[in-house]
């Protein structure tokens, strides 16, 4: 074949080759990884669970990088641009960097038909094979076992909490889907476990493989008042830390398995308390509870399953007053939306649904059809006139928002990276009319 020439043309190529978009299974990228005599010479650190990967991935990074060592990160899907899921020292490395990298995949692949995500991961981690790198983070797209990261054996890994999702490929419950997340565990090797109620498969499968499992109350802790927290491990402590950057309420459970990851290969990649203080107050992940400010509110949040809705629902319920919330929101069909709804129903006074431009979306008009299936099962008292509004896609859902919106008003942009995502690279719309204060 002629090769492309352009990173669309690739991205193009690659959904071409396989007949379905997700085809777990390592055999393929395996036998690919091994003509490509693909492997780290430094620390690999893998980072698998349901909710709070990208926060636990930002935080190593950052950490890292302020201890000043050269770090290198792959992580999916993408908010705007395909060149995010690959940073070398915080950056989205260029288009151009990767082309040679894809070309190298297609020479070696031969006739094995890699899906997207297999072609893709293998370019990625060919590059930071060769970027000259001190660590290497790499976060698991779905699951754990079958994902194509699962081919790299790591030197440490992460498992963030863990909820339903992705059941028609991982299982019905957190047993089953702990179970296909906890094969990046390696024998002998650090596990940081950060959720604090794993499922009982997750600790059976390392405890099966003679893995070094670092549990949550047992082998670090973490305590915090309003000012500060505290963190202590197997040898290492941590006092008068300040709080995250990243705002939630679950990002301290991210923080405590973050840095036992680093007590855990401090042989390898010491780092120092500055850095460590330094690294957590300056990380950077847009679209996790990401507020913008101005007036009215803007809340951007990828939540995409019930756990991760109910985290939002939270963390809105912490912001204080406002008078009234809008919801825009768009979301995958294979999703449980009506949970979802369910979860924002008290705190949302009116709903924007989306189309996404995906074929794995829900349509709008399936998201208030589940909206009004929500509302006749709440209680006379519950039940409230909520104004329901349909749109073609996320941007034109903020905008309508947005015109509606008074200057003290909240708008929540959550649902999908599709969702998201959409919003930031159209811009964020500029108000119009007076803000409070300001002279007629």
């Amino acid at each position: 074949m002629t090769c492309p020439t352009t990173l669309a043309g690739w991205l193009s190529h690659c959904e071409r080759l396989h007949p379905v978009g997700i085809d777990l299974s390592l055999d393929r990228v395996a036998q690919v990884r091994a003509r490509m005599g693909l492997h780290f010479d430094v620390p690999v650190v893998t980072v698998a669970g349901t909710n709070g990967k990208g926060s636990t991935c930002a935080m190593l990074e950052s950490i890292a990088m302020q201890a000043g060592y050269r770090v290198g990160l792959y992580t999916s899907p993408h908010l705007i641009d395909f060149e995010e899921r690959c940073r070398v020292q915080g950056t989205a490395v260029d288009a151009q960097r990767l082309l040679p990298h894809f070309e190298a995949v297609e020479a070696l692949r031969g006739d094995v038909p890699l899906t997207y995500f297999e072609f893709t991961t293998l370019a990625i981690l060919r590059l930071l094979s060769e970027a000259g790198l001190d660590l290497v983070i790499l976060e698991v797209g779905l699951g754990g076992r079958l994902d194509a990261v699962n081919v790299i054996d790591a030197d440490c890994v992460v498992i963030t909490s863990i909820d339903i999702d992705h059941v028609e490929y991982l299982g019905p419950d957190r047993e089953s889907i702990g179970r296909e997340k906890a094969h990046v565990m390696r024998p002998g090797r650090p596990a940081i476990v950060s959720d604090p109620m794993p499922p009982q498969s997750v600790l059976d499968h390392g405890k099966s493989i003679g893995a070094d499992l670092w549990l949550s109350g047992r082998d670090f802790v973490f305590s915090g008042d309003r000012q500060q927290w505290q963190w202590a491990g197997r040898s290492q402590r941590f006092s008068g830390l300040g709080y995250p950057a990243l705002r939630g309420a679950n990002q301290l459970i991210n923080a405590a398995g973050v840095l036992a990851a680093f007590e855990a290969i401090r042989p390898r990649l010491p780092v120092t308390a500055q850095a460590v203080r330094a690294g957590i107050a300056l990380v950077e992940l847009p679209g996790r509870f990401q507020v913008v400010p101005g007036q009215p509110t803007l809340v951007l949040d990828v939540a995409h399953n019930d756990q991760s809705v109910a985290t939002l629902a939270v963390n809105l319920d912490q912001m204080g007053f406002f008078p009234r919330t809008r919801a825009v929101f768009g979301a995958m069909r294979d999703k449980d939306v009506g949970s979802m709804l369910r979860r924002m129903a008290p705190l949302v006074d009116e709903w924007h649904f989306c189309d996404l431009d995906t074929p794995r979306a829900a349509r709008a008009e399936a998201l208030a059809s589940q909206w009004s299936l929500v509302q006749a099962a709440l209680s006379a008292t519950q039940r409230r006139d909520v104004p329901v509004h349909l749109h073609a896609s996320p941007p034109e859902g903020l905008r309508a928002a947005w015109d509606r919106a008074e200057p003290t008003d909240r708008i929540v942009v959550f649902g999908s990276f599709y969702t998201v995502g959409p919003v930031l690279k159209s811009g964020l719309p500029q108000r119009a009319a007076p803000h409070i204060g300001a002279t007629p």
